[in-house]
């Protein structure tokens, strides 16, 4: 699946845990080695693929068919990436390959063929080419890629009706064929048939769109010597030359120029087409092979892209014409001569003579017969054969076998796919219907694009056809999907309707079950009891009390661990740090007020330094705890912040080879995402990533400066104004600042039409103290909440860097940069500081909200965690979730509060700085450990190492706050129960427990498959010549009784029991901080 939606990062990992599992497997471990290579190959790493392939070769227990389908990938390898070597050494190699494909399953559909063809018809073998051509139409004709190809060649030896007949062909298969349509608008345009070219590109325009390809605008016209085939030309600027042309040409005469080629009408009802059709529609009845369940379909991402990994399914017989049943005709139906003369007649209907004015309104009365026996036809549930549905000769090549083949969006130089499912193409019973359609637009007098375009919509059939049960199915899947789990309480603080969420009642419960976990007893487990006659609810729940221990954050460490000794050894182990009360986390129902059109544009909570003492004043971090989110203004012009060090001059001159991440984007108005090739507002966010060094970028962001003045004083210059200014709750420069850094909304329009992209300098690392000594001592003038390292911030007790997180990290920006939606890691706040001299404009919503936009971002076929998305707020308001929105002017300091959604865009050029904080507070650690289960869940890594930061608390603070204690000390608890777990069924193994220890400022370890984090307990396994962390549940996965793993212990039992047991309640007087270094 991940595969299909293009997220090749999570398909590459979820391939490498199955080829990992030593369970038992329903498909082979060699598929999944294929698969694996496929994936390198459609990302672009042609020779980790290469390679990856040969090495299955060299596997002798791979099947024929795995073999055939290996050697085709590598022949098209070799055909089409010139990074494999010259093409007069390339093209045998991949040759070769695909004869030994075809040699090895020679009852194979055509797809190998096809590709051979290409491979001749690249170096201009057009005999070969056409042979393989031909034999792959005989193994399958059903492929409109290979019809294509068929009509290139005719082409090139300058045969326009033999190349028009194999284009009709192609697109008469899929409607949505580009490249067809591109290559038969040549044609055309060749032809001097400008109309006909005009709607051949609009076909082709239409096709892109709807396969979701957008054309490269720098590419060339290629030539019809080119081996790709798909010619297709720079498809907008052709349409608008033949649009103008069409527009100031004259009114066609009688006596004009003979036609050479057929319009597309005319060729579209060829009795060869028709041929085609009827072929095609009896191989949509055939039901398709077992085997075409391997088939794995991805997007195209460049005009040549690889072929799909399809295997060749088992020859389909088709129904033979004469073997239909017979249906009478009455006489009034017209036949395919007739159809064609009154479509001629209709057309030069102003200089008829009487006798043929006559005989057209004879074929029309007829016609008008014709329609109502069909409708007729229709309500009895008949199936009439198609008036002049005669078969004409037969196609080229063509013979009675054949089977569907399904090509895809990433097969070479085409750009469509053949659809072979039962909604592609239009069923028998709906047949004549669509013809019926078909011939009342044939006969009507409308612009010729939108005639054709109806035409084909009509005789491809309606899209309702067979496909009414799968909607439903799968309305009920997404249905399903977006039911939450469980219903979170709306319950907020006193501040306001968006305050932090309370999880007062969680705590209640917690301290009311006093943080016990049940864990079944040997007996439990042995024992077999019989079903009771009557059921007696207490003895049962009596029964169900005596089976299970009750572990108690009350109990002592040496008293968990002889209980836990007394269990049952198994493998299964709950590894959860969550109470066993409640289901698994879950994105939570939105609060279910409804909101005023005021409170969906709530104003943003902000407060204003005047000096030193405010800013560290008790009231502004409780003021910044209160809210979803905060602005505090004038900061660094109240604590004297030099914030010149961070300026992009300071960071030039102190390193300027320091290495920058750059996300490149497309220019929008902050407000709005539209999606480049349709136009039409969507939630994806398109940010690719490069790197570059701050020196570099420092210069792209000075010259977007100065190429922005320029465009300004030629607009001054040219008496232009901008009247489209923000307004006074808006504003986008400050009195302090003579030069406008921030630039218009109008401008950002104005590129935004063009699709100007931009280059955003992100996760700068100012984590060195010797590279960034005067930055990172300036920031110590902060108060002690905000600061990065401080008593107070729970991940300055992690013990190790998580950059960005307990480290800082600039962001270099010019306008239009996007820090698209999300949550932070693991929900901790963070600070973030606009060094200017530009501003910033945020968007945030209440972290109670996140799970309504987890749902839309479902909606949009994004994923949530790994996805790159940025809001429609039509869309936000429509589901009542509210949005802040302001701007962050320089010096600003933005508090984002655990859990908040936010998204940021600049407004002009501007660094920022920005890390994390983890208030001492119950909520910011519920939340903390929430996600980190959550994360769990959907197989996303968790940042911050909880259970190592929650040992680590343990060791370093004294808390006073009961919820938040107990919050700790359940997750000690369960930690010390794990690894009790995994050592008793370790040692029942026979495995070898060595002790390891941990070094100072030592990381964190994480599994190597599933990223888990393992604490403690590390399991061991050589892996491509390097030692791999393992968890148990994956070391099991490879090795049930753990055999060649090597299993090393971090702490021994006796240190986590005197923290477990050190670690309590403290009282300490109300006016005292609710913690305080030990």
């Amino acid at each position: 699946m991940f595969k299909v939606t293009q997220e090749y990062e999570l398909a590459h990992k979820h391939f490498q845990l199955a080829l990992i599992d030593a369970n038992p497997c329903s498909t082979p471990k060699n598929i999944i080695k294929f698969h694996i290579a496929h994936l390198f190959e459609i990302q672009g790493k042609v020779r980790v693929a290469k390679e990856r392939y040969e090495l299955l070769l060299r596997d002798k227990s791979i099947t024929s068919n795995l073999k055939s389908e290996i050697f085709r990938q590598l022949g098209w390898l070799y055909h089409s990436h010139e990074s494999l070597g010259e093409k007069s050494q390339r093209i045998p190699l991949a040759i070769h390959c695909l004869q030994k494909a075809n040699e090895t399953e020679p009852y194979s559909n055509g797809q190998t063929l096809y590709l051979l063809g290409r491979c001749y018809a690249s170096i201009g073998k057009v005999h070969d080419a056409f042979i393989a051509y031909r034999n792959s139409v005989e193994k399958s004709e059903g492929n409109a890629d290979t019809w294509c190809s068929i009509g290139v060649l005719y082409q090139q030896q300058n045969q326009p009706m033999d190349a028009l007949q194999a284009y009709i062909c192609a697109v008469q298969l899929d409607k949505c064929h580009s490249a067809a349509w591109a290559n038969l608008g040549i044609l055309y345009e060749n032809s001097l048939q400008a109309r006909d070219a005009y709607a051949c590109y609009l076909n082709s325009q239409a096709g892109l769109k709807t396969k979701g390809i957008q054309e490269d605008n720098s590419s060339k016209i290629p030539k019809l010597g080119s081996s790709s085939v798909g010619m297709n030309p720079h498809l907008t600027q052709r349409i608008n030359f033949l649009q103008d042309r069409l527009a100031n040409a004259q009114m066609p005469s009688v006596t004009s120029q003979r036609r050479q080629l057929l319009s597309i009408e005319e060729a579209w009802n060829l009795p060869i087409s028709a041929e085609m059709s009827s072929r095609q529609q009896q191989h949509t009845q055939q039901p398709r092979s077992a085997s075409q369940s391997f088939q794995k379909p991805y997007g195209q991402s460049t005009p040549q892209g690889p072929p799909p990994p399809y295997p060749s399914p088992v020859p389909g017989k088709r129904f033979k014409a004469e073997q239909e049943q017979k249906v009478i005709q009455p006489s009034y139906m017209l036949s395919q001569q007739q159809i064609h003369l009154l479509n001629h007649l209709k057309s030069n209907a102003l200089t008829l003579t009487v006798q043929q004015q006559n005989l057209m309104r004879q074929l029309q009365n007829q016609y008008s017969l014709m329609q109502q026996h069909l409708r007729n036809s229709q309500n009895q549930n008949r199936t009439p054969t198609p008036p002049g549905g005669a078969l004409g000769p037969p196609i080229p090549y063509l013979v009675n076998q054949g089977s569907p083949l399904g090509t895809n969006k990433g097969f070479p130089s085409v750009s469509s796919q053949l659809n072979v499912s039962s909604s592609s193409f239009m069923s028998s019973q709906h047949q004549d219907l669509d013809v019926e359609e078909e011939l009342k637009d044939l006969l009507s007098q409308k612009d010729l694009a939108t005639t054709l375009a109806e035409n084909l919509l009509k005789h491809f059939g309606s899209e309702e056809i067979e496909t009414k049960e799968e909607a439903d199915s799968t309305t009920s899947t997404t249905t399903s999907a977006a039911e939450p789990v469980v219903q979170v309480s709306s319950n907020t603080l006193s501040s306001g309707p968006f305050s932090p969420s309370n999880i007062e009642s969680k705590s209640e419960i917690n301290e009311s079950k006093k943080m016990r976990i049940k864990s079944p007893t040997e007996e439990s487990v042995l024992t077999v009891k019989s079903e009771p006659a009557s059921w007696d609810f207490e003895a049962l729940h009596c029964s169900e009390k005596k089976s299970t221990v009750d572990y108690s954050i009350d109990m002592n460490a040496e008293t968990v661990l002889e209980l836990c000794k007394g269990e049952t050894i198994t493998g299964d182990i709950n590894d959860s740090v969550l109470l066993d009360i409640g289901p698994p986390p879950s994105p939570p129902d939105p609060p279910a007020t409804k909101l005023s059109h005021q409170q969906l544009i709530p104003p943003t909570p902000s407060v204003y330094l005047d000096n030193k003492k405010h800013a560290f004043s008790p009231q502004l971090q409780e003021f910044c705890l209160k809210h979803p989110i905060a602005v505090v203004r004038g900061l660094a012009s109240a604590l004297k912040l030099d914030l010149g060090l961070f300026s992009t001059k300071t960071l030039v001159e102190a390193n300027p080879d320091h290495s920058v991440e750059v996300r490149t984007q497309i220019q929008q108005p902050s407000d709005e995402n539209y999606d480049p090739q349709t136009g039409k507002k969507v939630w994806a966010c398109i940010s690719h990533r490069s790197h570059t060094t701050i020196a570099r970028y420092a210069q792209y962001q000075a010259s977007s400066f100065k190429e922005s003045l320029k465009e300004e004083r030629e607009k001054s210059q040219g008496g232009l104004s901008d009247s489209d200014s923000r307004d006074s709750s808006h504003p986008c420069t400050g009195k302090r600042r003579k030069m406008n850094f921030s630039v218009t909304p109008s401008s950002l329009i104005k590129n935004s039409k063009e699709h100007k992209t931009l280059k955003f300098g992100t996760n700068v690392d100012l984590s060195d103290e010797r590279k960034w000594r005067p930055q990172l001592q300036e920031l110590m003038k902060l108060p002690a909440f905000a600061r990065v390292v401080s008593a107070a911030n729970m991940l300055s007790h992690v013990g190790h860097v998580i950059l960005g997180m307990n480290t800082v990290q600039l962001y270099m920006k010019v306008p239009g940069s996007r820090t698209p939606g999300h949550q932070e890691n693991n929900n901790f706040c963070s600070i973030n500081i606009n060094i200017g001299p530009g501003d910033c404009e945020w968007f945030a919503v209440p972290d109670s909200y996140w799970g309504a936009i987890c749902r839309l971002c479902e909606q949009n076929q994004i994923n949530y965690l790994h996805g790159s998305w940025w809001p429609v707020l039509d869309d936000l308001y429509k589901a009542n979730i509210p949005v802040y929105r302001f701007l962050q002017r320089p010096g600003d300091l933005v508090w984002v509060n655990a859990g908040c959604v936010h998204w940021v865009q600049a407004v002009g050029w501007c660094n920022n700085i920005a890390w994390n904080v983890g208030p001492l507070t119950a909520r910011q650690y519920q939340l903390a450990i929430d996600r980190y289960e959550w994360n769990k869940l959907q197989n996303f890594k968790s940042i911050v190492p909880m259970l190592h930061l929650s040992w680590n608390l343990a060791r370093n603070i004294k808390v006073s706050d009961r919820k938040l204690f107990e919050l700790i000390k359940n997750c000690l608890l369960r930690t010390l129960l794990k690894c009790c777990r995994i050592l008793e069924f370790v040692k029942s193994k026979g495995v070898e427990v060595k002790f390891h220890g941990r070094g100072k400022n030592e990381a964190s370890h994480y599994c190597g498959q599933c990223e888990v984090e393992v604490f403690n307990i590390l399991f061991i396994r050589e892996q491509e010549k390097r030692h791999v962390v393992h968890c148990m549940d994956c070391a099991r996965k490879q090795s049930l009784n753990l055999e060649g793993f090597v299993c090393l212990e971090e702490y021994n039992s006796q240190e986590l029991c005197d923290v477990y047991n050190t670690f309590i309640l403290h009282n300490i007087s109300a006016n005292s901080e609710p913690f305080r270094l030990i």
